[in-house]
């Protein structure tokens, strides 16, 4: 019964976004597929995280979320974000980051990104929504070609879903 819909969503080509919390001194991030504006006023953003994840379980006693979407040219912080898990590696020692709103960590390389209030929390299946409320953030004129699902579909994840 799933067939056709399994099809139909895997010839979309959605953009990717990269999604940092912090809860004390624990930081993680994890490149997220499923996200979406879900209403425009009051403006509210829902981001889908895997259960399995290691960003999921510090995003369970975070306050806020940072989400961030990264250019094409920028593709291997996707495929950091998006390979490794935060369980055996310290993805930020990787990467340039800088502390923003909230002491969340904001990619330096990312193309835009806006800070999020957890508002709600969704058990979907797999994984959990998190309804944003969109706050302070930083948007460019236009964007170059982002990251998108097609870019990464080769990527074995950190965890799996």
């Amino acid at each position: 019964m799933t067939e056709a819909f399994e099809k139909l969503v895997s010839l979309l080509d959605y953009p990717m976004f990269v999604v940092t919390t912090r809860v004390d001194d624990e930081w993680a991030g994890c490149l997220v597929g499923f996200t979406s504006q879900v209403s425009i006023r009051p403006p509210r953003f829902l981001v889908g995280l895997s259960k399995r994840n290691h960003t999921y379980r510090v995003a369970e006693g975070a306050t806020h979320l940072a989400v961030q979407l990264i250019e094409r040219r920028h593709s291997e912080l996707a495929r950091l974000f998006g390979g490794e898990t935060g369980d055996e590696v310290d993805k930020f020692a990787r990467c340039a980051w800088h502390s923003g709103p909230h002491g969340l960590p904001i990619l330096d390389d990312a193309a835009g990104w806006f800070i999020g209030a957890v508002l709600s929390r969704y058990d979907v299946g797999d994984h959990v929504g998190l309804l944003l409320e969109p706050g302070a953030g930083s948007a460019p004129g236009k964007f170059e070609q982002l990251v998108t699902f097609s870019d990464v579909r080769d990527l074995d994840p950190g965890h799996h879903a």
